[in-house]
């Protein structure tokens, strides 16, 4: 059985498709032992980005107070699967959260979205259907790219600020109003609906993930995969190549470039196919103008080193000499920001460097590659 449904589901519906949460097996306290365990044995990791194991994290917020926060907010513009679980299955979600709240033994969750966005009505719908044991609301975030990150999630609801506050302490130790919070994706909550529904052996043997699929490829949307799935398995469940394709960005505009295809995706589950008359590094020079342009302004690897490098590509597409100081540049990003946003900016940034190596050089020679040599 897929994640996704065919059209949207109401409660009903959801359950005659997935059945309904066993919550007698877990009533006690050996039962949120017993669902953590289920979730450890199905091998569940997180599914926005990070890949953590979820039974660690799980495990990690189980306290007095605690609180559950579902993270439906996909800051990346290349990811689209979370959108797409959250208008078709809001029900496959909301028992995972449930569930996870269940397992911490948290008394209060909270599912946060994007201001205004087009999942709110589906969502609220889901939620007037429901009797839940602990009370779910909704939180509209800011439509930023950190706005997303975990801290960033974990100061919005505490103080109305959707900045990052750091990667120590982490939300489980002291989260939401100083409690221990649980902060999931949406997917990885449907999952562990999957894992409880099914049992985690059945689960293991059946489970498939989602990712985003864009660019040169027959049917762009959300595709279903098997774990680890070949970056060109991705691109056949959609459909295909749409001509040929030069490299893929996996991972999202924080991703990697690559153009070996037995890969499996990486990072947050989103792929896009660049199709062979285009300019990788010309891509590459607009999403990191926009990584600059997102960043929250609080620490130095974002408010100088993206600028910077955003515009060293930039006099790289007209030929200027700027690859000595993005190799410079480059290496000073990582790991100084207060989340992983100068990490993943500095990540796109060196792989299209050595991805796109031969229109680097063309560029150097003229500030022009063979792709742009046609273009007025």
């Amino acid at each position: 059985m897929s994640i996704l449904p065919a059209h949207r589901l109401d409660l009903a519906g959801h359950r005659r498709r997935c059945g309904v949460v066993p919550w007698i097996a877990y009533h006690d306290d050996d039962g949120r032992d017993r669902l953590i365990e289920a979730v450890e044995l199905a091998g569940l990791r997180g599914r926005g980005g990070a890949g953590f194991p979820t039974a660690v994290k799980l495990r990690a917020a189980r306290a007095r107070r605690s609180i559950v926060v579902a993270n439906g907010c996909e800051g990346d513009p290349l990811s689209h699967k979370d959108a797409a679980l959250l208008a078709l299955s809001p029900h496959l979600v909301l028992d995972g959260l449930q569930l996870a709240a269940h397992a911490i033994g948290a008394g209060e969750a909270v599912l946060c979205l994007h201001a205004a966005g087009p999942v709110l009505p589906s969502v609220a719908a889901a939620l007037a259907e429901r009797d839940d044991r602990v009370p779910v609301r909704i939180a509209e975030v800011p439509r930023r790219y950190v706005a997303s990150e975990e801290s960033a999630l974990v100061h919005y609801l505490t103080s109305g600020d959707a900045r990052p506050l750091g990667k120590v302490p982490r939300p489980a130790e002291r989260g939401v109003r100083g409690r221990p919070t649980l902060v999931d994706n949406v997917e990885t909550l449907a999952q562990l609906a999957l894992v409880i529904l099914r049992g985690p052996h059945h689960y293991r043997a059946e489970r498939t993930d989602l990712v985003t699929v864009t660019g040169a490829v027959r049917r762009p949307g959300v595709v279903e995969v098997p774990p680890g799935a070949s970056l060109a398995a991705v691109l056949a469940a959609a459909g295909g190549e749409r001509g040929p394709v030069q490299a893929v960005l996996t991972g999202g505009y924080g991703g990697t470039w690559t153009a070996d295809l037995t890969l499996g995706v990486t990072g947050i589950p989103a792929v896009y196919a660049l199709p062979a008359g285009a300019c990788g590094l010309a891509y590459t020079a607009e999403v990191l103008a926009f990584l600059a342009a997102e960043s929250a302004g609080q620490c130095g690897p974002c408010v100088f080193g993206l600028p910077a490098i955003a515009a060293d590509f930039a006099e790289l597409l007209r030929g200027g000499a700027s690859t000595a100081r993005l190799a410079r540049r480059i290496p000073l990003l990582t790991g100084r920001g207060a989340c992983a946003h100068p990490d993943g900016a500095a990540r796109l940034a060196g792989s299209a460097l050595q991805t796109f190596e031969t229109d680097v050089r063309a560029h150097l020679a003229g500030g022009r590659c063979r792709v742009l040599e046609g273009v007025a």
